[in-house]
Parts: C-alpha cells; sequence; structure tokens
C-alpha cells in the first residue's frame, strides 16, 4: 500500500495510490516546467479543479484517448460531455465521493473559472483526498481563506498550495495559511515561474516555512516524485 506524489510542472500534478492513477489538472502542452507530453501519460483518473487553460489543459484530449473517469464540478462535467466525453464524475462543493482508490471531497477556492471556449465554468475548486490513512490537500488555485482551518482540522500530511501571487496567494499568505489553519506535515509550493509575472523565490519561502512552522517544504521541479 503506497502513495507517490508526482510534480509535473506549474500545477499539475500525479498521484499513484495502489496502482491507480490520478492526473490533477493535466496542463501539459505549453507547460514549459513539464518534462512529459500529453500523449505520454496513461491516468485512470483525471481531475480538473477549473475551466482555465492552465489547469483543464489536455483533458479533452487525454481522456478520450485513455478513457480515463473525467471529477469536475457539474459545470464543467456538462461542457466535458459536450466535447464528446462520456466518462464524467460531477462533483460540487462541500461533496465528497468513496472511490476505489480513496474518498475526494471538493472545497472552495477563491479564483475564477472561465472555460477556453468563454463559457461559465462554475465555482472553481480544490480537492481533499484522503486515501490509505492520509489527507492530501490540493489548494489548487486560490486566495487565502480562513475556512481553510476547517481543512487543516483533519491532520494534512500533504498540502499542495500556489505561492505565485497575482493570480493566486503568494508566499506572505501561502504561509499564513500553513501556520494558522492547514498545518500539514509537509508543502509543496506550485503555480509559481511558469512566466514572469509569478516568479517567486522558493527557496525563501521553504526557509521562512521552516522557520515559523513544523512543516517540512519540498521545492520540486517537472518530473520530481516523493512517496507519502
Amino acid at each position: 500500500m503506497s502513495i507517490t506524489y508526482k510534480f509535473h510542472g506549474h500545477a499539475t500534478h500525479e498521484l499513484m495510490i495502489n496502482g491507480t492513477s490520478i492526473l490533477i489538472d493535466p496542463f501539459l502542452t505549453g507547460n514549459s516546467q513539464a518534462v512529459v507530453s500529453a500523449d505520454d501519460v496513461n491516468p485512470d483518473v483525471i481531475m480538473v479543479s477549473h475551466g482555465h487553460a492552465d489547469h483543464l489543459g489536455d483533458t479533452v484530449a487525454i481522456a478520450k484517448r485513455t478513457g480515463a473517469l473525467v471529477i469536475a464540478n457539474f459545470e464543467i462535467a456538462e461542457w466535458l460531455a459536450a466535447q464528446g466525453i462520456e466518462n464524467i464524475s460531477p462533483q460540487h462543493i462541500g461533496g465528497g465521493v468513496q472511490y476505489p482508490f480513496g474518498y475526494v471531497k471538493m472545497t472552495n477556492a477563491l479564483h475564477g473559472s472561465l472555460l477556453p471556449d468563454g463559457s461559465n465554468g462554475g465555482n472553481p475548486v480544490g480537492f481533499l483526498i484522503t486515501s490509505e490513512d492520509k489527507n492530501l490537500y490540493f489548494a489548487c488555485d486560490t486566495g487565502l481563506f480562513s475556512d481553510m482551518a476547517l481543512i487543516g482540522e483533519v491532520g494534512l500530511d500533504l498540502a499542495v498550495l500556489p505561492i505565485g501571487d497575482r493570480f493566486t496567494m503568494g508566499p506572505a499568505d501561502a504561509l499564513i495559511a500553513i501556520e494558522r489553519f492547514l498545518k500539514p506535515k509537509r508543502v509543496v509550493p506550485v503555480h509559481y515561474n511558469t512566466w514572469p509575472p509569478i516568479t517567486q523565490d522558493a527557496a525563501a519561502f521553504k526557509t521562512a516555512v521552516e522557520t515559523a512552522t513544523d512543516s517540512q517544504v519540498s521545492i520540486m521541479a517537472g518530473g520530481d516524485s516523493i512517496e507519502l
């Protein structure tokens, strides 16, 4: 029984849970930090947090090629169905579903969700995944909000948080989230340094977090993985 987390750059993630591959926000085409292409991945499950192109990414192409189950909010699920995707599991904020690989609950995210064609992508979400007695929180694109404390109450083994600023939390707000609300064992900073407007110093963030909290920060490049 094991969980492996792999970072594919920017805000694209892969979990391998007992042989099941879960790809979160599969933005690979155009992702300068990725070391694999959309044709190289073969997920069993795809999870989409919101409709922006750097998160929805290659979902349609990968889902059509692999037949992967796609988990998304209701509005994006309906949009994907109109693109010809059939294997879809809609959820929404606050609701959870028990899948063979684990329990997935959608959480609040303070962001937008416009789809690439201008359609309404509904509310953006994060993901709280419980599997193998571990709790993994993917905040996805969000600003800081105090109800993160409720997420932290479950006891987080991993929190994957944006630090790019401008479009999401920056390092200062991410530190507040970690110190006051989430209190995870391990943090992976993401959604930074992909483009100049979201340039950040991840090493400085790591130092700040590990000085102020008991959380361990793992700075990862595209293709890096850790065992949880």
